[in-house]
């Protein structure tokens, strides 16, 4: 059935006869649906793939309480403000669960902060753009969080049974997120002309980075075909991306907004949605670091933790303290 690479640089992969026993016996068990554990033996190329694809997952979901977070203190009412407030607070246990699961694979938290603040490991290009009205708090939630979840829930189902956990809840919470969202967006398009105005600036803005999020066309990819392999990857980034064109538009036209896509059109024979070339150069300058708010998220970030740096080492000192009392009163006894 499926099979592994037989090294990064192997354009095909390898049948179950050509693999070691270990190897063999781990991808039989994949095929049977049968999740993989920390404890179980695992190819040193899954583990590696997990711990890279969890981590930047998690480091999204801190990163992403940022362009949120600008708007706390300037949302229009306390009823929007409480519920803004709880959905940064969602992002932040997402980014825990998700951290935590990464370290079921013998990476360090620490690690993998530092990674993030030295621009070695990435996160959603979604997240370096501008939050420049209260409409962009609608449209993160309805189209960035409404692209997350389509994307996340086939991971409730993949191999790795920590990261197929964690997605359950995270799931659950980011549809309550999307609803926030598109809450926003009719409660401005229901309103004075340039609130729905606003509202359709933010869908400009925020719509073509949103089909970003799902990452180029990966037919061609290697390692899409081996993150297939092990079902870590269920659907293709293309599949996805249909599907989030398909839902989102009739939501568009509900709303009485326009799509910003000139080549927009139903397709009768597919029965889906044909949209527009998406700008793929816009993307990867982004993710090498040259979007809008790059500098500022991560700077951000450092910051934070390093003023965290104090309330972290009174944690540890107080575990320690805790340590010694106990092996104390055991010697005692």
């Amino acid at each position: 059935m499926y099979a592994q690479l037989v090294d990064t640089g192997s354009k095909k992969l390898r049948s179950l006869d050509e693999m070691s026993p270990e190897e063999s016996a781990f991808q039989q068990k994949v095929d049977e649906g049968i999740k993989i554990e920390p404890k179980d033996w695992m190819p040193e190329g899954y583990r590696k793939t997990l711990i890279r694809q969890i981590s930047q997952h998690a480091h999204s979901e801190i990163v992403g309480q940022l362009p949120e977070g600008n708007w706390v203190t300037r949302a229009p009412t306390l009823k929007r403000k409480s519920i803004l407030l709880a959905k940064i607070q969602d992002e932040a246990g997402h980014g825990l669960y998700l951290y935590s699961a990464a370290e079921t694979l013998g990476v360090s938290r620490d690690q993998m902060v530092a990674d993030l603040h030295s621009g070695k490991a990435k996160y959603s290009s979604i997240f370096n753009y501008p939050t420049l009205t209260w409409a962009d708090m609608g449209a993160i939630g309805w189209l960035v969080d409404g692209s997350a979840i389509i994307n996340q829930i086939p991971l409730c189902r993949c191999s790795y049974g920590p990261y197929a956990r964690a997605m359950i809840r995270v799931c659950k919470e980011e549809s309550f997120h999307a609803r926030q969202g598109y809450d926003i967006m009719m409660s401005l398009c229901k309103g004075t002309p340039e609130q729905k105005q606003m509202a359709q600036d933010a869908l400009n803005r925020w719509w073509w980075p949103s089909l970003m999020m799902f990452g180029p066309s990966d037919a061609e990819s290697v390692n899409s075909a081996q993150s297939a392999a092990w079902r870590i990857k269920l659907f293709s980034n293309d599949e996805l991306r249909q599907k989030m064109v398909d839902q989102t538009v009739p939501q568009i036209e509900y709303l009485g907004l326009t799509v910003p896509d000139p080549d927009l059109k139903w397709n009768e024979e597919t029965g889906h949605y044909d949209y527009g070339k998406i700008d793929w150069e816009e993307f990867t300058n982004v993710i090498k670091g040259n979007g809008p708010c790059n500098r500022e998220r991560l700077r951000t970030r450092v910051k934070a933790y390093e003023d965290g740096a104090w309330f972290r080492d009174a944690l540890v000192a107080h575990a320690e303290k805790q340590e010694r009392r106990k092996a104390e009163a055991q010697r005692a006894a």
